[in-house]
């Protein structure tokens, strides 16, 4: 029985119709993603349609279609591809070309997953003469909770953006550690918002904290130009009332809480990592269509500072810096609306990919693969051909 079920398992999974049914729903994701973007914006598009494992598309609005997420489908992929292209596959030297092109195809696979997972993304906007050796996610934010220890020295706990992210309405999700005096409850997360005073009506329901209250708006199709808000509780562990705060990503400083006889600071921040070197902004140059406000072109002339080391780098459009697994690429400048004689920053995208060779292997492999088949097949059409003439 057992076998018997384990061969149905596996001759699906091989099957050349899994194989049709997942590419037309690759298809139709892609479609459907495509159109979307116009409602939502890419970030959003992306993480519903191409980075879950189910998504619910809505026809016209009202009706909802339960569809598998591309990245289920990339999953029962690899399964197809592993079974039916090399585990079930006639081996031989006959089929050798298509074997090592299935490889390819999986190595490819395997280097959108470690992208996809473990790839950063993020970006660093400098002034001239500004320094950093941090970068910043777009679209990610965590809770940085900041004070003194029992000693009196400073000790922060950060909250991660996807523990921040999973809060939902109506269901308070607390976090905890050792190193604080205090427990943060929060029991309210919105992608989207702003602090409210009295001059404002607060809707009916809408809780407010000393006459302040969240504003939800709606999201930007943009992730970027959202910035969230929260409502929480700081519930002391020892003896002491909780307290109601709110604090949101677009206040100009975080927000103060007293518990016990310590000053603690709460603030939504972007999510960030640190760089192994520094970069320093020495000059951004642009160049404006005659007449107009669009950048023809622009670039960033930086050094990179390491330890005592420097070494100054030109950035410019379609001319990144690539260094020890990092790439940096100039992405846009502002303030918008800049004069001629206004100070301007530079925005460099930042990525730091693992897995950015694989796809190139990736293909190499493939274009192997399939020039072997195609050398094999041709060779024995060939000697089809000479033993004809021969007879």
């Amino acid at each position: 029985m057992i076998a018997r079920l384990s061969k149905g398992i596996f001759a699906f999974f091989a099957s050349y119709g899994l194989s049709i049914v997942l590419l037309l729903l690759l298809i139709l994701l892609t479609f459907l993603g495509t159109l979307q973007q116009v409602d939502e914006g890419l970030y959003q598009v992306q993480q519903r349609y191409f980075g879950s494992l189910f998504v619910i598309h809505w026809v016209g609005g009202t009706i909802p279609v339960p569809l598998p997420g591309a990245y289920l489908l990339l999953l029962l992929g690899f399964a197809n591809v592993t079974c039916g292209g090399i585990v079930r596959a006639r081996k031989g030297w006959a089929q050798s070309g298509i074997l090592i092109a299935h490889a390819g195809i999986l190595l490819l696979l395997v280097a959108g997953f470690v992208t996809f997972e473990m790839g950063l993304r993020g970006q660093i906007t400098l002034y001239e003469g500004d320094r950093t050796n941090r970068f910043e996610s777009g679209e990610e934010w965590e809770i940085a909770i900041t004070g003194p220890d029992k000693e009196g020295k400073p000790v922060g706990r950060v909250i991660p953006s996807r523990a921040v992210g999973a809060v939902r309405q109506g269901q308070p999700k607390t976090f905890f550690s050792e190193s604080l005096p205090f427990d943060l409850v929060l029991t309210q997360y919105d992608r989207n918002a702003r602090r409210a005073d009295a001059t404002e009506a607060a809707p009916t329901g809408v809780k407010q904290v000393d006459g302040v209250w969240l504003k939800v708006l709606a999201q930007a199709k943009e992730a970027g130009e959202n910035f969230p808000g929260a409502h929480a509780l700081v519930r002391p562990k020892q003896n002491g009332e909780a307290k109601e705060i709110l604090f949101c990503a677009a206040d100009e400083s975080p927000t103060k809480v007293s518990v016990g006889n310590a000053d603690w600071t709460v603030q939504l921040r972007r999510r960030g990592w640190l760089l192994p070197f520094s970069i320093r902004l020495d000059k951004f140059t642009r160049e404006l269509y005659p007449g107009m406000e669009l950048a023809k072109t622009y670039a960033s002339d930086v050094t990179r500072i390491e330890g005592e080391a420097s070494q100054a780098v030109h950035i410019a459009m379609n001319e990144p810096m690539r260094y020890r697994g990092y790439t940096f690429y100039q992405s846009s400048w502002g303030p918008p609306g800049a004069g001629p004689h206004d100070r301007l920053y530079s925005s460099l995208a930042v990525v730091r990919n693992p897995a950015e060779q694989l796809p190139v292997y990736a293909c190499y492999v493939i274009a192997l693969g399939l020039t072997l088949h195609f050398v094999v097949k041709l060779g024995t059409y060939l000697r089809s051909v000479r033993q004809g003439v021969r007879k």
